[in-house]
């Protein structure tokens, strides 16, 4: 620890952090000699893991002959070959690419896009955006507005945009008995149109959503036709669909971009986190051919932007990352050890009292605690349960990352797990030991009994 006080202002002012030092492969040492097993990837960014020599020589490459360039005044080559990397790899018609900080920018530019190329096409009255609850999208104030985040909303709701927000596609709590999945799923999307049709299409600009929901619900799957039915929607209506990939994206539930197994194709897609796994700070807003010609054909601008845009380290960054991840076949490995991890999960927890679900894709899983399994009751959120896991699970010798409010802002607790792609078998067996450890622990601690 510190031995002075630290003078950094800490997301939390009462904790007491251990200094990191080291990342070697999936693991973090602190000064003390601790070793972590980095099992979320920090937020489902590491997702190459620590100390990568091809990410780091091609950052040290780009330092030696120019680390940035303004984008007002020039373009770089890292920049254009990362865009080229990942538009030639989006879903059909993505093909233009703006690059930003990180996710929370990515999902202002999209909003901000979305509104402009109405504008363009001459359409006025679009100014409005329907989300869904329970979800987060990111805490600049506009991704803050379209989030469903009740805890993350609630100090800055007076300054936040008015937004409409239907229910989340959140099966395990709300499909109706003698109801099919694809039924629920069908029900819940249907949800949207009602919504345009009570707001006015006419003044409705895009529907945004995670495809994978992350942090504020724990890795939530939509059920099958979900998004199929949410695509039909859109294009009645003419609204955009704009997917939110920052934290599922970029591989970790298993394909490059989360929606390409949903087989769906969105008008705007935003990225982060494992785009350059942590090694730079850095974002993208993707939008289709569509958006971009409306600009292009326009005004010819986009009236937006920030000083980092096109960073050329980052950049390289992040195209060393998805070149890796593409030639060594990590998405095999996210998807081989993802199947791992689950069957590994659900025979250390599936029969556990006190853990109600177990989901998610790939390398992107959480456990939903209850305080009774029949019931789904969740536990008291006085308990702080999550805060707990988190505290037991750094004790052991793991990252991992829980929430509360899971269920509505304040009740429901899970544990999302995002651990590097570049796992094995004894690292899956590693993480769930541990977190078995912590769980049982942290309950102990509240005075609940295994």
């Amino acid at each position: 620890m510190l031995q002075s006080p630290s003078r950094i202002f800490h997301r939390n002012l009462n904790a007491q952090l251990p200094v990191a030092i080291a990342g070697e492969g999936v693991y973090i040492r602190d000064k003390q000699g601790n070793r972590y097993l980095d099992a979320c990837g920090g937020a489902a960014v590491s997702c190459l893991g620590h100390g990568h020599a091809r990410v780091i020589d091609s950052i040290k490459h780009q330092l030696d002959s120019m680390a940035y360039a303004h984008s007002g005044f020039f373009t770089s080559e890292p920049s254009e070959q990362l865009a080229h990397f990942l538009a030639h790899r989006a879903p059909d018609d993505i093909e233009q690419v703006y690059f930003l900080s990180g996710g929370s920018e990515a999902v202002e530019a999209a909003l901000k896009m979305a509104r402009q190329y109405f504008l363009e096409a001459g359409q006025l009255s679009k100014h409005k955006f329907i989300a869904r609850r329970q979800s987060y999208h990111g805490n600049t104030l506009g991704a803050l507005s379209v989030s469903g985040n009740r805890w993350r909303r609630q100090q800055f709701e007076p300054m936040l945009m008015n937004i409409e927000h239907i229910s989340p596609c959140y099966a395990y709590r709300d499909q109706l008995d003698g109801e099919t999945e694809r039924d629920y799923g069908l029900r819940v999307a249907n949800e949207l149109d009602s919504k345009i049709e009570e707001m006015g299409a006419e003044n409705v600009i895009a529907f945004i959503a995670e495809p994978v929901v992350g942090a504020t619900g724990g890795a939530l799957v939509p059920a099958p036709g979900y998004f199929k039915r949410i695509r039909e929607i859109c294009d009645k209506h003419n609204i955009l669909l704009i997917l939110d990939e920052v934290m599922c994206g970029m591989g970790r539930t298993g394909s490059m971009f989360a929606c390409e197994q949903e087989a769906v194709r969105p008008d705007i897609i935003t990225i982060a986190k494992g785009l350059a796994a942590g090694y730079q700070p850095i974002g993208a807003t993707l939008c289709s051919n569509h958006i971009y010609s409306q600009f292009r054909d326009g005004s010819g601008a986009f009236q937006h932007g920030h000083t980092y845009v096109g960073h050329a380290t980052a950049c390289a960054a992040a195209l060393a990352v998805q070149q890796t991840i593409e030639d060594d076949n990590l998405l095999d490995n996210v998807n081989r050890m993802g199947e791992l991890l689950n069957l590994a999960l659900h025979d250390r927890f599936g029969e556990h009292p006190y853990i109600g679900d177990i989901r998610g894709r790939g390398l992107f899983r959480a456990l939903e605690l209850v305080a009774d399994r029949d019931t789904k009751a969740p536990l008291s959120h006085e308990l702080s349960i999550a805060a707990e896991i988190k505290k037991q699970g750094m004790a052991q010798g793991l990252a991992c990352y829980p929430n509360s409010g899971t269920i509505d802002g304040l009740n429901g607790d899970h544990v999302l797990l995002a651990p590097p792609y570049i796992i094995d078998q004894t690292h899956v067996e590693e993480i769930v030991d541990k977190l078995g450890l912590a769980v049982d622990a942290a309950l102990n601690s509240k005075g609940i009994l295994i």
